[in-house]
């Protein structure tokens, strides 16, 4: 049996291209790859006294008081091969465990991601509120980074991001940049979004928004000439709004519908899919533009035809889940069977696919044709797949 040694082990999984590691108790390490739990083989269950020595190897004295307190810890930790890690410390049936996140230290860009283009556009804009939103583990941290490198390096500005914890280090570029660390740096979210006003900020990126006060202070933000970027755990851009609506007092409803109405610039709802070979995942969209109809929709509180105002706004980029689910199926990089599990309708899917997979045959013919005279301008090719995606939508 192997030592549990927690470098060794992140060192293992990173290499294995794992994204989140587990210990609890009963069970060996555990990894999630490509969307599946598995064991990492060769070593012991884990035990309480287990689990605690790889707590005491990760942790600083004012991380342990608080685990000691019985309370949840969560914080970044380095390895010793100077990679960065997300972990999260509790306790389930009396015994603690312990969750990592695998951190890349190089921030990718919005085209490493393939994320649409309308994106970069949200990025430069001079105010307004950009939600990002998915399950946990969707990848909503990766694209909000990717979105702020790529002001970081467009735009001479001064971006401030709260973070719990701060996941991506940015290095000064074009933007002067300082990020924060909730319990850290600051107490919490709205404490921090109360403070950067004082702090001249052009750019505020708020880690989560979640309580009702984190949420008002970023609306206002947002109101009074910021670009705001946030998340939520919510899974469309209609339930989404709800959800920030929702938060406020029966009273103010009508006027956050207003400010959502004037400031929202955009949200992207996203989710990993393991892909038709099983050795990655890729993220499928949905994709709202804060368009006049749309805006009107908000002001309006009919949130409810938002879903349809999406699905007809290609020619503002929008899209629905449904419509990129039937993209990525007819490119083949993600199986029918995977996409019809994950789709809103299953009808209206099944029309979308049809669509996308005659615009993949058309695509596919006219990239040829571009692609040729493309090299005769340069060596240089742009990725099929990236070709691709930006002539679909």
């Amino acid at each position: 049996m192997k030592e549990v040694l927690i470098n060794d082990i992140l060192d293992e999984a990173r290499e294995m291209g794992a994204s989140d590691l587990h210990f609890t108790a009963g069970l060996p390490p555990m990894i999630r790859l490509h969307g599946r739990i598995s064991k990492l083989m060769g070593y012991p269950d884990c035990t309480e006294p287990i689990i605690v020595n790889v707590i005491n190897q990760i942790t600083t004295l004012k991380h342990k008081q608080i685990i000691q307190r019985g309370e949840d810890a969560d914080f970044s930790y380095v390895s010793a091969a100077g990679q960065r890690h997300r972990v999260n410390v509790y306790r389930q049936r009396g015994y603690h465990a312990i969750a990592f996140r695998l951190l890349r230290n190089e921030i990718p860009t919005l085209q490493d991601l393939m994320l649409p283009p309308l994106l970069a556009d949200f990025s430069l804009r001079p105010r307004g509120l950009i939600l990002v939103t998915g399950p946990t583990g969707s990848g909503k941290s990766t694209t909000l980074a990717a979105m702020i490198d790529h002001i970081n390096r467009h735009k001479n500005c001064h971006i401030i991001t709260t973070e719990d914890p701060i996941e991506y280090l940015h290095s000064h570029k074009q933007s002067m940049i300082n990020q924060r660390e909730i319990n850290v740096d600051v107490q919490s979210f709205a404490l921090a979004l109360r403070a950067a006003l004082r702090e001249d900020p052009d750019v505020i990126l708020v880690g989560e928004m979640r309580d009702f006060e984190t949420i008002s202070a970023a609306v206002t933000a947002a109101e009074t000439g910021h670009l705001v970027l946030s998340t939520l755990h919510t899974t469309g851009a209609a339930e989404t709004l709800d959800r920030i609506i929702d938060t406020y007092p029966p009273h103010a409803q009508g006027q956050c519908r207003s400010q959502l109405a004037n400031n929202l610039v955009g949200v992207v709802s996203q989710t990993l899919i393991p892909t038709a070979d099983g050795k990655g995942r890729v993220a499928a969209m949905e994709l709202l533009n804060s368009t006049d109809a749309i805006s009107s929709l908000i002001r309006e509180g009919k949130t409810y035809q938002i879903p349809s105002a999406i699905a007809t706004g290609r020619a503002k980029g929008m899209f629905t889940l449904d419509q990129d689910l039937a993209r990525l199926t007819a490119q083949a990089r993600i199986s029918k069977d995977e996409a019809i599990t994950r789709c809103q309708d299953p009808t209206e899917f099944s029309r979308y696919l049809d669509a996308a997979i005659q615009q993949v045959r058309t695509g596919q013919m006219s990239m040829s044709m571009s692609m040729d005279k493309r090299r005769t301008l340069d060596s240089s090719v742009i990725p099929p797949e990236m070709n691709q995606r930006q002539m679909l939508e």
